[in-house]
Formats: C-alpha cells, structure tokens, sequence
C-alpha cells in the first residue's frame, strides 16, 4: 500500500494552530474544573476543500506526556498523520483511522460544521446520566444561541454522527447534544468558540442542577430573550421564536 502524499504547509500549520488552541482549551476547561477528573476532550476539525480531519485529544491524568498530539485522517480512515507513532514508526502502523471515520457523516451531511468536540463535563454529565434534554434557562447561556435546549442522544443503534444531522435538521441552531450515559457533543463552525460554549453550558447545568433543589428552575420572565438575543445580534432571527411563543 502506498503511503498517502505529504501534507501541504498550509495544511501542516492548520496542524499547529489547532493543537496550540487546543492546548489552550485544554488549561481553561481544567483549571476551571469543567472537564471531568478523565480528562476527555476530543475535538475533530474540518481541514477546508478536502475529505481530512485534523483530530487531537487532551492527554490522559495518568499520562506522563500531557503534551497535544495531532492526527490527520480521511473520512474513510486514511491516516496521512499520526503524531502519536513512535520515531520511525510507519503510518501503516497506526490505529487512529477512527477519529476521520467518527463524525464524518455530520461533516459530510453539515457544510457549515467546521469542528466537531466530545467531551465529559460534571454537569451536563448528569444530564446526560438522567436521559433529560438540557433546557436552556441561564440567561449567559441562552444569550449565545436561538436554540432553546440541548437533546439527548439515547439509542445507540443510529451512529451519533446522524443522529446530529437530524438534530440540525430539526433545529439548524442546536449546538450540542447530550450523550445519554455519557458526556456531550457540540459541533459548530470555529474550534474556539465551541470551547467557549461548553464552559458556558456546563456552568447553565451547574446551576440549573443548584435550583432544582431550591424549587425547581424557572423559565425566563417577560422580555429575557429580547435582552439577551439583543446583547449579541440575534434578536432580529429570535423575535419570530417569542411571538410563537
């Protein structure tokens, strides 16, 4: 078998900013106890006119390494990079195919996903556990979406790459979905601002979970989402959302 072509330069420094982003994440999501003590984040991001993903994952607690490593697969599974072989090690050698072949079906079937991210976070976590949709009712949270809560992603049967599909085609808001028994998976169209959202969510789940046991959580007063859809541009989009009701 031959060895796929070299990578582009402009592919390789895609390579390089998305692990120093990631690494980035990475220290924000930890120190801010949002991951999980598992340390599970796993991001796939759209290399542009090709049928590659760039795939990188933060290190394990238990690895002595904690170093962001890259691999670079088709979606059928052609390894072109594999950052975690060893020296001299041949490509034909690596078992990371899997992280192109994951999502591909979202990548494929949603031209506006430019990074699909999994990962486990403590609260969302138990969402997820519970098999119950994450409504959003934190106002930080609902200020960065129209979309008005979060599924869950519960029979395995259907591969969750098109499951997600069926979740944008439904609502081509949604940015994430819950993984029943699981974590979360959020996909949209920058690597960074998705990381951004999974702080924000996770912290909605903190304390959504906190006023459950105050009374249970209520929903948004009277002119809330006009404020908050305001704050960030999306109020011409979401007024059609509050006259419906």
């Amino acid at each position: 078998m031959s060895q796929p072509a070299p990578l582009s330069e402009a592919l390789l420094h895609q390579v390089e900013q998305t692990k120093r982003n990631t690494a980035k994440i990475f220290k924000v999501l930890k120190d801010t106890r949002t991951l999980t003590a598992t340390n599970t984040f796993q991001a796939h991001v759209r290399v542009p006119g090709s049928d590659l993903l760039i795939v990188v994952a933060t290190p394990g607690p238990w690895d002595d390494d904690q170093s962001i490593r890259a691999v670079v697969a088709s979606y059928d599974g052609v390894v072109h990079l594999d950052e975690h072989l060893a020296p001299g090690q041949p490509l034909s050698a690596s078992r990371q195919g899997g992280g192109g072949r994951r999502y591909a079906a979202t990548f494929r079937g949603a031209p506006r996903v430019n990074v699909v991210i999994h990962v486990h976070t403590p609260y969302l976590g138990g969402y997820a556990a519970a098999h119950r949709v994450f409504p959003l009712n934190y106002a930080a949270a609902q200020r960065v979406t129209l979309a008005r809560e979060l599924p869950v992603y519960i029979d395995r049967r259907q591969p969750e790459a098109e499951f997600i599909l069926d979740v944008l085609a439904a609502n081509p808001h949604t940015p994430a979905v819950l993984e029943a028994n699981g974590g979360a998976t959020f996909f949209g169209p920058d690597l960074l601002q998705s990381a951004e959202w999974i702080l924000l969510f996770e912290e909605g789940a903190y304390f959504q979970a906190l006023g459950e046991n105050l009374g249970g959580v209520r929903p948004f007063g009277e002119g809330v989402l006009e404020q908050q859809w305001r704050m960030t541009g999306l109020w011409e989009q979401g007024r059609a959302l509050v006259e419906q009701g």
